[in-house]
């Protein structure tokens, strides 16, 4: 069996430098879910309704998050919107608010009151340069003539390439790559210019999504050959690329149909878990060598290259334990006022206990 060797392997607790949280009661349901994806640190989206936009907006969301499940370190954002000013940006790195989260206007989940035009933000990316904050990019451009949701992140490519042009020094995070075309512009970018992959994005392709809601998120997944190159970047050692799950729950009753299907999969349960099938897959298709799946290649990924590019303290006295028992993926997580569908549900994945 693939990746048997590693039955029972222990790995340093996970960071997972993508997380949607939400508020209300889909807060109370999957913060609480955190730890069992084996993860202890978080970067917290802020694409709430309202936007997180304000430094005691986004304290005040991380002392409700402690609230539900104090043995995480949330590391939180503000939204880039027309409010934020360089002023702001000061006031946010003052009381340790991590980064900026850009969306580009109507790509995603609560992204209307998105960016436009990124030029008009220059004065605040040359702050947040100065303060040594990071900018995090959904990189998509939105559907638009002969854009579409396959072809958004490859022609958002230039801005990206723009912006670390103009700040060189500015810390870039390009969010859950999907293509091949995204790697290499990232390669060809500066030690200050990193990327974030999802477990979700290293197992499905378009066909996927194109026939189950639970698996259409944005950016899409796209090709095989796409998928491929994202495992091998996974797996490749290089601290450019760091696991952010882009977990985003969302009701099962707005996954399954109305006027829209709601964009956004959940994997926030099984995170470190979905990571390890998703290479155990590929080693059995060819796509990964199984002996070249080290200790410190899923470390890497799964933790220390996000960490250190965040400057996060490295050593952990928390590891987690992963065994194959057979365990099932749950169907549904339920409370009184809501509920979500996990990814890969009934399916087997790797058991997880704190160590």
């Amino acid at each position: 069996m693939p990746l048997s060797r590693l039955d029972g392997i222990k790995l340093p607790a996970s960071a997972d430098f993508h997380v949607h949280l939400r508020d209300g009661d889909m807060m109370q349901l999957v913060t609480p879910t955190i730890r069992e994806g084996g993860v202890n640190t978080v970067f917290v989206m802020p694409n709430l309704v309202p936007p997180v936009t304000t430094v005691s907006r986004a304290l005040e969301y991380k002392s409700q998050l402690e609230a539900i499940e104090p043995r995480v370190n949330y590391l939180m954002s503000l939204y880039l919107h027309e409010s934020i000013t360089p002023e702001v940006i000061i006031a946010a790195k003052k009381a340790g608010i991590t980064g900026v989260k850009s969306y580009p206007a109507g790509v995603t989940t609560n992204s209307s009151s998105g960016v436009i035009d990124y030029a008009a933000f220059y004065p605040v990316f040359a702050e947040m340069e100065r303060q040594d904050m990071i900018l995090n990019l959904h990189g998509e451009c939105p559907s638009s003539g002969d854009i579409t949701v396959m072809s958004a992140e490859e022609r958002f490519l230039p801005t990206l390439l723009s912006l670390h042009t103009q700040f060189p020094n500015l810390r870039i995070i390009l969010e859950h790559l999907t293509t091949a075309a995204a790697i290499s512009a990232v390669q060809k970018c500066g030690p200050k210019v990193a990327a974030t992959i999802t477990a979700h994005h290293l197992s499905i392709i378009v066909d996927n999504w194109a026939g189950d809601p639970f698996c259409f998120c944005k950016p899409v997944a796209k090709t095989v050959e796409d998928r491929d190159a994202l495992l091998r970047a996974a797996t490749s050692g290089d601290p450019k690329f760091f696991f952010g799950s882009d977990s985003a729950p969302h009701p099962s009753a707005s996954k399954r149909g109305g006027d829209k299907i709601a964009a956004g999969i959940f994997t926030q349960k099984y995170a470190t878990q979905l990571v390890l099938d998703a290479v155990e897959q590929a080693c059995a298709n060819g796509v990964l060598q199984e002996e070249k799946i080290t200790v410190d290649v899923l470390e890497g990924f799964l933790g220390k290259f996000g960490r250190a590019f965040y400057g996060l303290e490295q050593e952990t006295k928390e590891f987690v334990t992963l065994r194959k028992t057979g365990e099932k993926i749950e169907e549904i997580l339920k409370s009184e006022k809501t509920d979500v569908v996990p990814f890969r549900k009934g399916q087997t994945t790797w058991s997880l206990s704190w160590a």
